[in-house]
């Protein structure tokens, strides 16, 4: 009787798989969603056990808003470009449903993945960075540019534009 269990301890020991994945491994199977910011895309890639509805750059801020529906307990996790939003020394803070959540970050010279906790019936997650894009849209800037340029040619020339 005391045989089988030398016979079944080898078994159990070797035939247990080995559950170590990385956030990168997650990703292999993600789904994309494409964010149009000023006419450039982003494809963001995510692994979540829920619906995204949307995703929005907050420039006020400075964070990505994700909403979600069917939500299950799961791990979110989500790969971001630095372009897209960036925090400095990688202290970004992340909340599910107005609530402060840890995670785990990765991050490379192109981007950072998030890997955190979302239960069921989350609604709304923000990831909250130092800086978002746009930070100030280089259109806005040509835009100042071109009215201050023709504001000083018409008072150059005193045309009896800006007597009233």
């Amino acid at each position: 009787m005391s045989y089988w269990i030398f016979l079944i301890l080898p078994l159990l020991i070797f035939t247990t798989p080995i559950f170590a994945q990385t956030p990168y491994d997650e990703l292999s199977n993600s789904l994309q969603y494409a964010l149009e910011i000023d006419e450039h895309n982003y494809s963001i890639s995510y692994v979540v056990n829920a619906n995204v509805v949307a995703m929005e750059i907050d420039p006020e801020s400075t964070s990505l808003l994700i909403g979600l529906d069917n939500t299950y307990d799961s791990r979110f996790f989500i790969d971001l470009e630095h372009e897209l939003i960036n925090a400095q020394n990688n202290e970004f803070i992340i909340l599910v449903d107005g609530q402060e959540t840890d995670y785990e970050i990765t991050s490379d010279s192109d981007s950072s993945t998030f890997a955190f906790f979302v239960p069921t019936g989350t609604e709304e997650v923000e990831i909250i960075g130092t800086r978002v894009i746009p930070e100030f849209p280089i259109g806005a800037i040509f835009g100042f540019a071109v009215m201050i340029s023709t504001i000083m040619i018409f008072a150059k020339i005193k045309t009896p534009f800006f007597k009233l």
